[in-house]
C-alpha cells in the first residue's frame, strides 16, 4: 500500500513539472525580430504561409496549446521569446500579426490571458 502512495506522489510531481522541450530555448529571438525575412520566415511558418524549417517547426508544434494555456507549460525563457516575438510581430508586421492571432484564437479567447502570462518575461 504504501508503494502504491509513493508511486502516487511521484506521478503527481512529475506531471506538475511538465514544460515544453528545451532544445532551442538558447534562440535569439531579438536577432529574429530585428531581421525583417528571417522574421517573415517564422510567421510564415506559424501561419502555414511558408515551410517551416528546423526551428521554427519545433516551435510551432506547440503554439497552439501554448496560447491556448496561457503558456503554462512553458519554461521562463520560451515566454521570453514568446513575448519578444509577438512584440516584434505587432510592431513589424501587424498584417502578420493579425493574421497570426486569427489562426491561433479565432474567438479572441485566449490572448489576453497569455500576453498576462509572458507580460514580465
Amino acid at each position: 500500500m504504501k508503494f502504491f502512495y509513493v508511486f502516487a506522489l511521484s506521478l503527481v510531481v512529475a506531471c506538475s513539472g511538465e514544460t515544453y522541450t528545451t532544445e532551442n530555448d538558447d534562440l535569439n529571438i531579438e536577432a529574429v525580430v530585428a531581421d525583417l525575412p528571417t522574421l517573415q520566415a517564422f510567421v510564415g511558418c506559424f501561419n502555414d504561409k511558408v515551410k517551416c524549417d528546423e526551428k521554427s517547426g519545433d516551435f510551432k508544434k506547440d503554439i497552439a496549446e501554448a496560447i491556448q494555456q496561457a503558456c503554462a507549460k512553458c519554461t521562463d525563457a520560451q515566454k521570453h521569446i514568446f513575448k519578444v516575438f509577438l512584440t516584434g510581430l505587432k510592431e513589424k508586421l501587424p498584417a502578420d500579426y493579425a493574421a497570426f492571432k486569427a489562426k491561433y484564437d479565432p474567438e479572441n479567447k485566449y490572448f489576453g490571458n497569455l500576453e498576462k502570462a509572458i507580460a514580465n518575461a
